[in-house]
């Protein structure tokens, strides 16, 4: 079942809508939605008609299936281009992936998750969950542990609060109380790992991207398997990382970036 619906009128039941169909991965029927969702029948058809005339779904009627729309495509465009640290990061990712020879990403939070705006994989990449567009926990990834970490108090706070700590595997922090310990250790280190908490197998440096009075705005993580490296060979990499965390910092300084919360 869906999460149940926040109190934000109309246009947020619309944007539940919209996550569900996202959230699927595929063109869905409407009885699949109907499933999932927590709306009467008659009421879900209406957002869904709505929100294929504004092109924000589209309807294919040979299959009888609603995918996301062409308008949506555009509207991600603008905001990969307005609001994220891609552009300004990428020539910065660029190199530094070139330079270790493993996977970089960029990364930011939202609502306590963290959305992966962009990757570059290295000369033999590796599958993994992160792609860019995903979005992924924030409690067991190092992008965003290195985030939270540098968060003022009351946006911490509401962070650890929306996470879910769930125990992916043996190493993931599956508490708030735990998470928070280590929190205040990256603070002070300022270096986060992924210590293969969210993906076996998977592990990571990753240092937050600070702004003007040390305003974190995203997270730059090198990523890699443990049949690859490992986490003591990360470590040589630390000068480099934080190098082009600090860079791009920099080189956003005059960017107007939503704060993570």
């Amino acid at each position: 079942m869906s999460k149940p619906a926040r109190s934000d009128g109309t246009v947020g039941k619309a944007l539940e809508i919209l996550d569900l169909v996202a959230s699927l991965g595929r063109p869905v029927r409407f009885t699949e939605l109907l499933e999932q969702s927590d709306h009467p029948k008659a009421t879900l058809y209406r957002f869904l008609q709505t929100l294929t005339n504004q092109n924000m779904l589209s309807y294919d009627p040979d299959t009888q299936t609603y995918a996301l729309g062409v308008r949506l495509v555009r509207l991600a465009h603008a905001a990969w281009a307005q609001s994220s640290l891609a552009p300004v990061a990428r020539p910065f990712i660029d190199a530094l992936a070139q330079e270790t020879g493993e996977t970089v990403h960029l990364a930011q939070m939202e609502g306590g998750q963290v959305l992966y705006v962009d990757k570059r994989n290295a000369a033999n990449p590796v599958e993994m969950f992160s792609q860019a567009g995903k979005v992924g926990p924030g409690y067991c990834t190092g992008v965003g542990k290195a985030i939270m970490a540098f968060m003022p108090q009351d946006a911490q706070d509401r962070a650890l609060s929306q996470q879910a700590y769930y125990a992916y595997t043996g190493n993931t922090l599956s508490s708030a109380e735990r998470l928070r310990g280590e929190l205040e250790e990256i603070r002070a280190d300022g270096i986060s790992y992924d210590r293969e908490e969210h993906e076996p197998g998977i592990i990571c440096i990753a240092a937050p991207i600070l702004s003007g009075g040390r305003r974190v705005i995203g997270a730059l993580s090198i990523t890699t398997t443990t049949t690859r490296n490992s986490l003591d060979g990360l470590n040589t990499f630390r000068p480099a990382l934080t190098k082009t965390a600090k860079a791009i910092g920099t080189e956003a300084a005059n960017w107007q970036f939503p704060t993570q919360n």
